[in-house]
């Protein structure tokens, strides 16, 4: 019915857009809301009119160049800039997808992912040429180039003559642009995740597995064009992808925060005058540690989405206290799930007893996709039993970019079943009856301390509780072939006696269970997506600290 309503709203304004496609809510909204702002950016604003003319001139350059195209994937090398945006819509109006790379990453990541992706087209701003050049030096192949905020490639021209560079001002016109020819099955875009072998996987999410979802989300939450939204992520993560089209779905404005304002999200919030916000749920924690929680301080947000980690008792409740008009609602999906795929809304009265180890429940499937816990084995568990959560639907992406062994190993058949599911390696509880799924943490979170079985969440749901920090991540320490001899707690914020601390835990946890130290600080480590970074955590103790 969703995708109806879609194709009927899409024939009222152009009929010739594909209701399908990524970028066919884009292409509505600037029709109707041509004036309106799309996107505010490193201090500019860019209007629906503006940024698809941009993303036109740059989708025509691609098309003109089809040599070029042998591979339907457009690298996209810019850092929250207007480029950046213009960058994402020009790739799919060019009818590619695109690969997101980030100049925050090492540059031999980087390297691994452009090569990996094969593309040979790729849209730059100028923030990201100094790492540039060193692909451009290792490229085994001729790139086209497209710049469109820099007016002079001649030095590039010069020191690079095999690939052909494109400046603002030699960008095609947007009259050129022609619609690409429609294909459900094509790939949207490529993402990278973190491969077990140290090898990042390449996840392919078609325009068919993000039209069920956006068709849902949007009339789940009625956005509309007064909206400001957030965009508090990268876009070497998926949950970009959900901030930009989201609001461009319904003519919404997107706030895109310098990364030195990214450490000081409330006031973004509260100067831009957000009305959606989506983070992770660490970024509340970390707020809450900071003490700018202060109540009703962000009245204007009325939806709040958190995603990318498991989301505490304790910050939902902190959150609704500091943004009283808003809807909680915590999503949860995997890369290759696309997006989100369960949803569950915070209820102050109901939710904490719905909740299992101080974390808020993953909740229920959306529309047409369904969840099985398994055993080891891939055998269903019994309702109230814990498993692994597999997940089959139309949002099931089509596997891993060139890595058939991988996309085999991940996306199976399990016994009794006819389709496909995607393992996502994560330990929830089965509902009994119409309850919400609870996640319980990674199935390698659960290790063995000296034989003991230890799920490292519930420690860290204990000594949250204790020491009233949400910043609480447990790591096994010193490691061992067959887990870990002890635990190591790292806390974001002050404990005043580790000592009553350790006690107060001992109280509530089995010996084996309790950690060993407690490493406060200030800020804990976080990855590019703003989440808790155990591998850091591990790299300090392995420093001795």
């Amino acid at each position: 019915m969703l995708q109806v309503e879609r194709a009927e709203r899409a024939a009222t304004v152009n009929p010739r857009i594909a209701p399908w496609a990524l970028w066919s809510g884009f292409a509505r909204s600037a029709e109707r809301f041509a004036g309106r702002p799309a996107v505010i950016v490193e201090g500019r604003t860019l209007s629906y009119e503006e940024l698809g003319d941009l993303a036109r001139r740059i989708a025509a350059t691609i098309q003109a160049h089809p040599q070029f195209s042998q591979v339907p994937i457009t690298g996209l090398f810019a850092y929250r800039s207007p480029t950046a945006f213009a960058g994402v819509l020009g790739a799919l109006l060019a009818g590619n997808g695109y690969v997101a790379l980030n100049r925050t990453f090492p540059i031999e990541r980087t390297e691994v992912m452009f090569a990996r992706s094969e593309c040979r087209s790729i849209v730059v701003d100028s923030g990201c040429l100094p790492q540039f050049a060193t692909l451009l030096d290792r490229s085994e192949h001729p790139l086209l180039v497209i710049l469109p905020d820099l007016a002079d490639v001649s030095e590039l021209r010069d020191r690079w003559p095999s690939h052909l560079f494109v400046a603002a001002g030699e960008l095609a016109s947007p009259a050129e642009w022609k619609e690409p020819v429609p294909n459900p099955d094509a790939i949207a875009y490529l993402l990278f995740t973190s491969g077990s072998t140290g090898t990042p996987k390449a996840v392919m999410v078609a325009h068919r597995n993000l039209a069920p979802f956006f068709d849902y989300m949007v009339n789940r939450y009625g956005m509309n064009e007064h909206d400001r939204v957030s965009q508090m992520f990268d876009m070497t993560f998926d949950l970009s992808v959900y901030d930009m089209f989201m609001a461009w779905e319904r003519g919404a404005c997107l706030c895109c925060p310098p990364q030195k304002t990214v450490i000081n999200p409330g006031k973004f919030i509260r100067d831009m005058g957000l009305t959606v916000w989506y983070c992770v749920p660490s970024t509340i924690a970390f707020m809450k540690h900071l003490g700018v929680l202060k109540p009703r301080h962000f009245e204007s947000v009325r939806l709040s989405f958190f995603c990318g980690e498991p989301l505490p008792v304790s910050t939902a409740s902190a959150w609704l206290e500091a943004a009283p008009n808003t809807i909680i609602e915590n999503l949860y999906g995997p890369t290759e799930t696309t997006l989100t795929c369960t949803y569950y809304r915070w209820d102050p009265r109901r939710s904490p007893a719905e909740s299992e180890m101080d974390i808020v429940p993953i909740g229920y499937p959306h529309p047409g996709m369904n969840t099985v816990v398994v055993d080891p084995n891939l055998n269903e568990v019994e309702p109230g039993e814990v498993g692994e959560l597999l997940i089959n639907g139309p949002q099931v992406s089509l596997g891993y970019w060139r890595d058939p062994e991988k996309t085999a190993a991940a996306f199976i058949v399990p016994p009794g079943k006819s389709e496909v599911f995607y393992r996502t390696g994560d330990r929830v509880r089965r509902p009994v009856g119409d309850g919400p799924l609870k996640y319980l943490g990674r199935t390698d979170f659960q290790i063995k301390v000296v034989g003991h079985r230890v799920e490292l969440g519930e420690v860290e749901a204990v000594v949250r509780k204790v020491s009233g920090l949400d910043g609480a991540i447990a790591v096994g320490w010193p490691l061992t072939s067959t887990g870990a001899t002890g635990i190591e707690m790292f806390l974001e914020g002050e404990v005043q006696d580790k000592e009553a601390l350790r006690a107060a835990v001992a109280a509530l946890l089995p010996e084996y269970m309790v950690p060993r130290r407690f490493h406060c600080m200030a800020q804990l480590p976080r990855n590019v997506n703003n989440k808790f970074d155990r591998k850091a955590m591990m790299k300090l103790l392995e420093e001795g600290i």
